[in-house]
């Protein structure tokens, strides 16, 4: 690699959202890597091949561990690119709240963001409220310790979140999925814990799916506004799987957004 590769090189930290994994990233890791980058894919707690299962995860920040850890071990002269998809919008937000001088960027993929005026779950209710009554279709949620928890289904996962990726990678989704929770009890208790110091001083990006039927694109740019993002990027055609269904346009924005933060 030139040196003037070396001085491009990023390093980005990629965060799956509720019931998936690092495993819904193996289409933009390599492409990412190709073209000199460093980058982390995780499992959080209780998801993909993390041991933990749901039932002993009850709060967001326990949920959350796994990225905090590794925040942690990034030298205080490095910073990331930390991209969230979906639920790990709260997730990415946390760490950015806990360590804002290590991250360069934080970059909301069609994901919830935030704002560091309400409560932690102000937009979790106000999606809730929006959603329409059958907007869960086949999922099933159930009771666990002293949170909710929630399994994906078939016609969900098809119909809601994988509609324009393939087949392969909706089946790769009906195996790999685990139980999650979005952990709205926490939320509710941990009120407001997103600040203008920690979380609202990172620079965030949102990147927008079009054709995402499980975040409407109302909602979206509902929560853009709402939390003051300016830099927005849109791919079009995507729906809510947008790193499967449309990985090279994803990879595009965020080699965008990385020219301007990092």
């Amino acid at each position: 690699m030139s040196n003037e590769n070396l001085i491009d090189r990023k390093h980005y930290v990629l965060v799956h959202g509720a019931c998936h994994g690092a495993w819904c990233w193996y289409k933009v890791k390599p492409r990412l890597e190709s073209a000199g980058h460093l980058v982390t894919v995780l499992d959080l707690a209780a998801c993909g091949t993390n041991l933990k299962k749901i039932e002993d995860v009850n709060t967001i920040s326990e949920y959350s561990e796994p990225l905090l850890q590794l925040l942690a071990t990034i030298p205080p002269n490095e910073k990331v690119i930390l991209v969230g998809h979906s639920f790990g919008g709260l997730s990415i937000a946390l760490a950015m709240e806990q360590f804002p001088e290590k991250v360069a960027v934080g970059v909301f993929l069609t994901a919830f963001a935030p704002d560091t005026e309400h409560d932690a779950s102000y937009v979790m209710e106000k999606q809730n409220e929006s959603a329409p009554a059958d907007a869960r279709l086949d999922n099933e949620y159930f009771k666990s310790g002293s949170k909710t928890a929630m399994s994906f289904g078939p016609k969900f996962l098809s119909n809601k979140l994988y509609q324009r990726s393939s087949t392969e990678d909706l089946e790769l989704a009906k195996i790999l999925s685990r139980p999650g929770s979005i952990f709205m009890e926490d939320l509710i208790q941990q009120k407001n814990i997103f600040s203008k110091q920690g979380y609202g001083s990172v620079p965030h990006a949102f990147i927008v799916c079009e054709d995402d039927l499980a975040i409407p694109l109302k909602f979206q740019h509902w929560m853009i506004q709402n939390a003051g993002i300016n830099d927005v990027f849109e791919i079009k055609g995507a729906d809510h799987m947008a790193m499967l269904c449309k990985p090279q346009e994803l990879c595009d924005s965020l080699n965008q957004i990385s020219i301007k933060y990092a």
